[in-house]
């Protein structure tokens, strides 16, 4: 049923890439609603770190929706976060089709919900391709320390991986992948 409400845009944002857009769930209301459960199917942690934009729009409902999510921490691009001094963290990620940087707030870490010495994250994304993006973001979190707790990423959660760029096997080695559709023989 997912497969039919994504749409492909080829050699966008350029050459040789398809992109693949979840926007039109947006238009579909049953199709969003059941992508919802089926992302509160696979979160088991209590924190969503999820990247923006389209990241939020699947996460937010969870708040309500959700007898598990308790908070989401946003992770966004350059200049889109107001923070004080020291908060803000820098990462870098490589994507499919070149090197970004993304930031967190340690602040936001610190309003998660945390379980005995860990403070568990669900790290969500609209699509797993290479797994850069999702690498650095996991690595970066794993590494922080809150309030005497440490922060691991949990699982990831994806809406659509694309198989062919081998992804999965990137993140695999740092918590299990999850995905609600798989497009084989899209790269």
């Amino acid at each position: 049923m997912f497969e039919d409400v994504i749409k492909h845009y080829p050699d966008f944002p350029k050459a040789g890439i398809d992109f693949i857009d979840v926007l039109p769930f947006l238009q579909n209301k049953e199709a969003f609603k059941e992508a919802i459960a089926e992302i509160d199917r696979r979160c088991t942690a209590p924190n969503i770190a999820t990247v923006e934009a389209r990241g939020f729009l699947f996460t937010a409902p969870l708040l309500t929706d959700s007898n598990r999510v308790q908070t989401i921490v946003p992770i966004r691009k350059k200049g889109k976060l107001p923070h004080a001094e020291g908060d803000l963290v820098r990462v870098e990620i490589e994507k499919e089709y070149g090197s970004d940087e993304v930031f967190y707030r340690r602040s936001d870490l610190a309003a998660c919900v945390a379980e005995g010495e860990f403070i568990e994250l669900t790290l969500l994304d609209d699509l797993l391709a290479t797994g850069g993006t999702a690498q650095g973001i996991a690595q970066a979190l794993n590494n922080e320390v809150i309030n005497g707790r440490r922060v691991r990423v949990k699982e990831f959660v994806f809406l659509v991986e694309l198989p062919a760029l081998k992804g999965r096997e990137v993140l695999e080695s740092i918590a299990p992948v999850h995905s609600l559709m798989s497009l084989a023989g899209v790269e």
